[in-house]
């Protein structure tokens, strides 16, 4: 299925070193450009790739072989059309074989790419994340026929393994949200916990105190809240101060001032 002068030692090592990347907790532009440097050594007549997300305001080129890559990915986001853009909305693989005849779904497309970059075929292939379609991988040859049937195939077996990428990417990124996120919490109850037992108030004055405080310094309610406890963790290796000093008072109606951690 994949170019004769690979061996399936050396796909099976491309997709190793994409995985390797994945769980080494590389970088996503690291995975990005892998996946596209994968594309053009392991597909025929794969001259140049590129990877195109879709988000709520348009699309975003995150990762291109090179400048011809990158200036497809513009045309099309330029004109609005285009095997990429059409990739992303479509269940459906993109592939116009010969940009050169023929009719074509992208005539937008198709003039701009044959008088601003060397391309002649074009495939594009949408890539999911639970379900959804999220982004398309892009490829791009500068021969008329180029990208040929065995180039769909192989180009297929690619996308496939490129979206458990981004996949496993996705969930990486929501864990450590969620992480980030249990932290915050964890930093707010110890606040809340020292406010109460410092000013004698009720759980819900305690956290009032903290957004209070969190509104009139303009600063997050974690932030604030990790102040409270450093301070507090500060003053019991001071011996003498008083933990009054080290956290935020209740704050008055009367008060001229914000209240400061």
């Amino acid at each position: 299925m994949f170019p004769q002068r690979f061996s399936a030692a050396a796909v099976a090592d491309a997709f190793a070193t994409l995985t390797a990347l994945i769980y080494a907790r590389a970088e996503a532009d690291s995975v990005y450009r892998a996946i596209t440097r994968a594309a053009v050594d392991l597909v025929d007549g794969c001259d140049h790739a590129s990877l195109l997300l879709r988000h709520d305001h348009g699309y975003t080129s995150v990762a291109a072989v090179d400048d011809v890559a990158r200036r497809v990915d513009a045309i099309e986001v330029e004109v609005d059309e285009g095997p990429c853009v059409d990739a992303t909305t479509d269940d459906a693989y993109q592939h116009d074989k010969d940009l050169t005849v023929g009719e074509t779904p992208w005539p937008a497309f198709r003039e701009r790419v044959l008088a601003e970059t060397p391309v002649r075929s074009a495939m594009a292939y949408r890539l999911l994340v639970d379900g959804e379609k999220v982004a398309a991988l892009n490829l791009f040859s500068d021969t008329p026929g180029g990208l040929s049937g065995d180039s769909v195939d192989q180009g297929a077996v690619l996308a496939a393994f490129a979206s458990v990428a981004l996949a496993t990417l996705d969930a990486r990124d929501e864990a450590d949200t969620l992480r980030s996120g249990l932290q915050s919490n964890r930093e707010i109850g110890k606040a809340v916990g020292l406010l109460m037992a410092a000013h004698r108030v009720s759980s819900e004055e305690a956290f009032d105190i903290l957004r209070r405080t969190s509104q009139d310094l303009n600063v997050k309610l974690a932030t604030v809240a990790d102040e409270v406890v450093q301070g507090q963790e500060n003053q019991l290796s001071t011996p003498g101060t008083s933990v009054r000093t080290r956290i935020p008072r209740p704050i008055e109606a009367s008060d001229a001032d914000p209240a400061l951690p």
